[in-house]
């Protein structure tokens, strides 16, 4: 069986190449900060090479066929299939996600490859438009964009860049991708490997482990990627934002969140319970699409309270390789403490405490505040931990008002009994993603992904990433002798 534990070298040009930086980095188990594995960071001399390497790879890779394409795709997919297991132990060690969510993340994995073998066939397709000019024929082709500059965040590290790395490859792109460093297997190593194992030619996905301090803004300044497809933090994406425009760069960005969850007068209260209980503590709440503000009908608010607070308190937390769990620890300890901070200068701002957690070993248990004002610092935070906010409205409508009242708009979410309303309202929420009768943690890789206002630019999903990730150019042929006017 493989030991994805000793993948700890970036995998640059098709080999595993030890970094050559004097500084190493302890990847450590969030739960009991064990080491599992010691990297030796590669060195920004390094990427600038990984960057050329790729450059001269997609050369290549953009003249294989469809079938060529699929056929290292797939066999991608059937790598994580038949070792599913163990790449799901290592993704729960690293992250400090439960088993649920480690087989949830590379099923999510699994899908995106899938999805992208369906999208190889875009590449080079000719559309014929009409002309305005007699004789002339008009050919829209699509193309490879070349080189794409990748960055993935610690919390789903294995399908957050799988999303980006697979419909670049199937599209004739190559990709240098760099995994946040404290989740480096399960962000880049597995999917080297995978690759590795599915022939893909050599250099068309370099995977590099290191960090800011040694690289700085490599990633985003060098020549070669025309773009940019990152996945983290607001404040890091206008930064990338910023550069990318002055380098005239595209960019792919999914940034944070604040998702309301909207229970409506007509609602359901024990199934929104079920949907909140779990969108706001599925991977402790470290994920930019959790459910950040609970909003509820003044109607629903005391019987949702008691029946939530219930259902909560009784949540398993733990050693995330335990089945049974649900809450685990939160990725490091400066998040912890983050976590901890927040929770207790809501405290000392004079919020309603319903269940008051605690702090046990690295694991964070679940706090519910309730009577939150949608204006206070608390329900203005992306908070990345399992921390609910519930916040009373007094109409449907100002409910859809205070979800609103956010510099955020990714995901979000509505319960109601009537869906026709439904839907209605949920093209009323600023926001990329609504959904009705369900909670606000959804994601499908045949389906636009993307956020508005502060959330980010662009949608990943098939079919639009496909724009994203090509480039069309338009040839003209004139058939016929074209007279001027001088």
């Amino acid at each position: 069986m493989q030991r994805y534990e000793d993948l700890n070298k970036s995998f640059i040009n098709g080999e595993w190449t030890e970094g050559l930086s004097e500084r190493t980095y302890d990847i450590l188990n969030p739960y009991d900060n064990s080491v599992i594995n010691t990297v030796r960071l590669a060195t920004t001399k390094q990427l600038e090479e990984t960057f050329e390497t790729a450059k001269q790879a997609q050369k290549q890779w953009a003249k294989s066929s469809a079938e060529e394409r699929k056929a290292v795709l797939r066999k991608a997919a059937d790598y994580l299939k038949d070792n599913r297991e163990a790449i799901v132990d290592v993704v729960v060690r690293e992250t400090g996600g439960t088993i649920i969510k480690g087989h949830t993340e590379v099923q999510v994995s699994i899908d995106e490859l899938e999805e992208a073998i369906i999208i190889a066939d875009e590449l080079y397709q000719v559309r014929e438009v009409p002309s305005i000019v007699e004789g002339k024929v008009n050919h829209v082709h699509r193309l490879p964009l070349g080189v794409i500059s990748s960055i993935s965040p610690f919390n789903f590290p294995m399908n957050l860049s799988m999303r980006t790395i697979a419909p670049a490859i199937a599209l004739g792109n190559s990709v240098v991708h760099k995994p946040d460093i404290q989740v480096g297997l399960s962000g880049g190593s597995m999917i080297a490997k995978a690759f590795e194992e599915a022939g893909l030619p050599k250099g068309v996905f370099n995977m590099i482990l290191t960090d800011l301090q040694e690289i700085g803004d490599e990633m985003l300044t060098n020549p070669v990627p025309g773009l940019i497809s990152f996945t983290g933090s607001t404040p890091v994406g206008r930064h990338i934002g910023k550069i990318a425009g002055e380098n005239l760069k595209r960019v792919a960005l999914e940034l944070g969140g604040n998702g309301p969850f909207v229970i409506l007068s007509d609602a359901d209260v024990d199934r929104a319970v079920d949907a909140a209980v779990f969108g706001k503590f599925l991977h402790q709440g470290q994920i930019c699409m959790i459910t950040n503000r609970i909003i509820v009908h003044q109607d629903k608010y005391d019987e949702f309270v008691q029946k939530f607070v219930e259902r909560v308190k009784a949540l398993p937390y733990g050693d995330p390789r335990d089945p049974k769990t649900v809450i685990g620890p939160l990725v490091n300890e400066r998040q912890l403490e983050k976590a901890v901070n927040v929770a207790e200068e809501a405290i000392r701002d004079g919020e309603k405490v319903a269940l008051e957690g605690e702090r046990i070993g690295n694991v964070l248990t679940p706090y519910v505040f309730i009577d939150v004002k949608n204006s206070s610092k608390l329900a203005q935070t992306e908070v990345f931990a399992p921390i609910a906010t519930i916040i009373k409205a007094e109409t449907d409508e100002e409910a859809i008002d205070i979800a609103n009242d956010t510099d955020y708009g990714l995901a979000s979410a509505i319960f109601t009994s009537d869906l026709v309303k439904g839907e209605e309202l949920a093209l009323q929420i600023d926001a990329g993603m609504t959904h009705v009768n369900d909670q606000t943690v959804n994601a499908h890789p045949n389906l636009p992904f993307g956020g508005n206002k502060a959330s980010g630019l662009g949608r990943f999903g098939s079919p639009w990433i496909i724009e994203e990730f090509t480039v069309t150019k338009w040839v003209s042929i004139q058939h016929k002798y074209r007279k001027f006017p001088f």
